[in-house]
């Protein structure tokens, strides 16, 4: 009965007549029982029902069980097969990432910068259908991952971000400049950077606000995210005794990253801590779905051939036997 289904389901509440009809011929076959008045009933004990007194019961069996499949071809039963023809158009995404040395400090654990790939790599994992890319940035920015849709690619090349592969600083400029260039082009239905940084842009050639004028003209929407506790946070500082970690306020220009948002449509965040961090990527993930256009064809075929065929001769059946082994007590 896999994939099987009924044109004309109604008639299967005939059915119910299957139970009442054996129900009727128990109480028929009571009162067909002749009675016969006697003083002992030892001259029958050794007498036994031959197995054609048995077995004459199956005569209504077999009529039911055609009965119960004639109704199953009354409701038309036919198998289906489907086909989906399943057309998406993904957002292309770029997370910009700040490695610069302060994304060292411990607020997170391990480290800010371990926590941000961490949360990153689950976001690229729930987004099967878009074409993910990835830029760093600290002093300058470089391309670490072009657009692409081999995601283990992706996570893989993220695992070999560490800070100071280039030199330290804080170009948020030159970080969304790049990210643009990698979506300018882009054919995508939508456009989107995810611009994470924990500091306040000193270095770079290119200005923040720029860069936001820029991606507002190629309908890129930026999402930034500020990284880092209140208060103060312990900071890796290179000592003549090798690095340690010391207390230092934590500095991130919220105006700048809120005035990029804006500009181009996205939001600001502020992450304080890990589980911060992974909703405010569970928020991003929410609002920037691809939508699936999904069409289903499907096919039926009629399936009641071979229940006819089954009753037709369940029926030949209970004829045959009805005169002829039980033609002398039916």
């Amino acid at each position: 009965m896999t994939n099987i289904e009924f044109h004309n389901p109604d008639y299967l509440f005939l059915l119910i007549l299957i139970p009442l009809l054996a129900g009727w011929y128990i109480w028929k076959l009571k009162k067909l029982n002749a009675t016969l008045t006697i003083s002992s009933t030892a001259a029958f004990a050794k007498i036994k029902p031959t197995f054609r007194v048995w077995f004459r019961h199956s005569l209504m069996i077999l009529r039911l069980l055609a009965l119960s499949l004639l109704i199953i071809v009354l409701a038309r039963p036919q198998s289906s097969n489907s086909w989906k023809n399943i057309s998406t158009k993904g957002i292309d995404i770029v997370l910009d990432m700040d490695i610069s040395g302060s994304m060292l400090a411990q607020d997170f654990k391990p480290n800010r910068l371990e926590a941000a790939k961490e949360v990153a790599t689950k976001f690229i994992n729930g987004r099967p259908n878009d074409r993910i890319g990835l830029v760093v940035f600290s002093g300058e920015s470089f391309t670490q991952c072009p657009l692409t849709t081999d995601h283990a690619s992706v996570i893989n090349l993220m695992k070999d971000i560490k800070s100071g592969m280039i030199e330290d600083g804080t170009a948020i400029g030159e970080g969304l400049a790049n990210g643009i260039r990698r979506l300018k082009d882009s054919p995508a239905k939508s456009k989107v950077i995810i611009l994470l940084t924990d500091g306040v842009n000193n270095m770079g050639a290119i200005d923040p606000y720029t860069a936001a004028e820029i991606a507002k003209t190629f309908d890129i929407r930026v999402y930034t995210i500020g990284i880092g506790s209140h208060g103060t946070a312990p900071y890796p500082v290179q000592t003549p005794f090798g690095m340690q970690y010391q207390q230092m306020k934590v500095q991130i220009d919220e105006a700048l990253l809120q005035k990029i948002s804006d500009e181009t449509g996205g939001k600001y965040f502020r992450a304080t801590n890990k589980q911060k961090l992974e909703k405010i990527y569970n928020e991003i993930d929410k609002l920037e779905k691809s939508k699936i256009k999904v069409k289903e064809y499907r096919k039926k075929n009629d399936e009641y051939l071979w229940w006819g065929i089954a009753a037709i001769l369940l029926l030949m059946i209970e004829g045959i036997l009805r005169y002829t082994v039980f033609k002398s007590i039916t």
